[in-house]
C-alpha cells in the first residue's frame, strides 16, 4: 500500500470531512491504491508501446 491511511485521512479532511473513520480512511486509501495502479499500469503500457522505457507526462495524461 503505497498510500497509507494517515495519508487518506489528510485527503478527506482537506476535502471537508470533520472526522474520518479508520474504516473509511482504510477504504478511501485502497481505492487511491487501485486507481493509481490502474493509472501507472497503462502509462507504463502507452510508453512500452511507443517503444520508450521512461513514462512521460502525456502517457499517465492519456492513461488517466
Amino acid at each position: 500500500m503505497l498510500i497509507t491511511k494517515l495519508t487518506a485521512k489528510r485527503i478527506l479532511k482537506s476535502a471537508g470531512a470533520e472526522r474520518v473513520s479508520e474504516d473509511a480512511a482504510i477504504e478511501f486509501a485502497d481505492a487511491l491504491n487501485s486507481y493509481a495502479y490502474r493509472v501507472a499500469g497503462k502509462a507504463s503500457k502507452l510508453a512500452q508501446h511507443a517503444k520508450r522505457k521512461t513514462v512521460g507526462k502525456a502517457d499517465v495524461k492519456l492513461a488517466k
